[in-house]
C-alpha cells in the first residue's frame, strides 16, 4: 500500500489528544471582536473538541497525526 499524503491545511489546524478525539481552535476569533461581548470572546479562547460526526473525516486528512 502506498503512503497516504496529510492534507497540510488540516494538519496545521487540528491536534489529537491522549483519548483519541481531535481539537482545534474556535471559528469567529480573528477580527470584528467589538461588537462580540467579552464572555463571549473569553470562551472562544479555550480549544474546541471536535464533534463525533466530524472526527472521521479529519481523521482522513491527517492520517499520521
Amino acid at each position: 500500500m502506498p503512503k497516504i499524503k496529510t492534507n497540510r491545511a488540516a494538519a496545521k489546524r487540528f491536534r489529537k489528544t491522549a483519548s483519541g478525539k481531535f481539537k482545534a481552535g474556535h471559528a469567529f476569533k480573528s477580527h470584528i471582536l467589538t461588537k462580540k461581548a467579552t464572555k463571549r470572546k473569553r470562551g472562544l479562547r479555550a480549544t474546541n473538541i471536535i464533534s463525533a460526526r466530524d472526527t472521521k473525516g479529519v481523521a482522513r486528512m491527517v492520517p499520521y497525526l
